[in-house]
């Protein structure tokens, strides 16, 4: 039995990371490889899921407020006598007791913010890029720096690729392909420098240019040093 888990791991250890790569017009062009550094990790599911809380958390903008019973419009004389009555003793119409008066510990508007350390966040990202590459959600993508700006031409790519849901990974922002992806829903692009974990999470493919995977190599030289 120890004999037959060497021999599953050794085989793990040598299958190569290649993905296909296509052209903006959605032929194949060859294969692209992935360093194992990032894409060929272990996935760390405690760490990834922490980094996608942090970042949706602080993606939240908490604007509900309520109004306190110093807030309301209304008189501050004492609406019945203290004694006498035989009711509950009462000061102000305002109170949260009453309709219309004010809420009592209601909500209002702040601002929460957490925090994940550099070293967190990178592995988080390079954790999430093991796990696409393990569900066999990579592609390549050639010739970007050719692309016309046109939503029709990346359109017509994702719907030959069969590609709903999708994030375009390139090495610098170019306005061409921001503009062209802009009116198509769930696709996106990104420059290596935004992306983050939750945004590969968040798409079903990545889609990567040659020029993204070697920024992304020396993130990950920068990680293990």
């Amino acid at each position: 039995m120890p004999r037959a888990k060497k021999a599953v791991v050794g085989s793990r250890k040598s299958v190569s990371l290649s993905v296909p790569v296509y052209s903006l017009a959605g032929r194949e062009t060859g294969t692209l490889d992935l360093p194992k550094e990032i894409f060929g990790q272990k996935v760390n599911k405690a760490l990834l899921a922490q980094a996608i809380r942090v970042y949706a958390t602080n993606q939240k903008s908490l604007t509900g407020s309520t109004k306190t019973r110093g807030e309301v419009e209304g008189s501050t004389a004492k609406i019945f006598r203290q004694k006498g009555t035989g009711r509950a003793r009462h000061g102000a119409i305002r109170a949260p007791i009453f309709i219309g008066g004010g809420i009592a510990l209601g909500p209002k508007p702040r601002q929460v913010r957490l925090d994940l350390p550099k070293k967190m966040k990178k592995g988080a990202l390079i954790t999430a890029l093991s796990a696409k590459a393990a569900n066999k959600k990579v592609v390549g993508l050639s010739g970007i720096d050719k692309a016309s700006g046109k939503t029709k031409e990346i359109a017509k790519l994702m719907e030959k690729l069969k590609i709903k849901s999708g994030v375009i990974v390139i090495g610098a922002k170019t306005d061409n392909l921001t503009r062209a992806v802009r009116n198509i829903p769930g696709i996106d692009a990104l420059s290596v420098n935004s992306l983050n974990a939750y945004e590969v999470i968040k798409h079903d493919m990545l889609i990567l240019t040659k020029e993204a995977i070697e920024k992304l190599s020396k993130l990950a030289i920068k990680e293990l040093s």
